[in-house]
């Protein structure tokens, strides 16, 4: 299975924020959004960078709250690991897990397409060992 399939039921939505975005309104655009990380991106939808709520907890914690006031291209993560629609779902997953990131930005043709969290890919593993789970039992109800 690909990433595709994640995004054909997950959907196509995309939250970003330009690099000059200040951490608190990254703050707000998170709650707002209830997601854990924004990608930051150019105007032609080329990705600058990512940022967490996971970054954003460890700056404050060094910098105290007057962390906010910063701009996100100081805290956010410029070398994003990324994906394509054709991707394996097992290679994303075993890249999140190696990396130790939970938010992976996909690309077609160079531009944010969508964005997958490890609970997407989760939660489509375990529909699809459901489903296989379901398939083996009805073929040994019909043998």
């Amino acid at each position: 299975m690909t990433v595709a399939a994640i995004l054909s039921g997950k959907g196509h939505d995309i939250i970003t924020a330009r690099s000059d975005a200040l951490l608190s309104e990254i703050c707000e655009t998170l709650a707002k959004h209830k997601i854990g990380a924004v990608v930051v991106s150019d105007d032609e939808g080329a990705v600058n960078g990512i940022v967490s709520e996971r970054d954003i907890v460890r700056v404050i914690g060094t910098q105290g709250v007057s962390a906010l006031k910063t701009p996100v291209s100081s805290v956010m993560t410029k070398t994003v690991v990324t994906c394509t629609e054709e991707n394996n779902i097992n290679e994303v997953m075993a890249q999140m897990t190696q990396g130790r990131f939970r938010h992976m930005p996909v690309l077609k043709d160079g531009k944010l397409t969508g964005v997958i969290s490890i609970g997407d890919v989760v939660k489509f593993k375990i529909a699809q060992v459901e489903l296989e789970a379901e398939q083996m039992r009805s073929y040994i109800t019909m043998a």
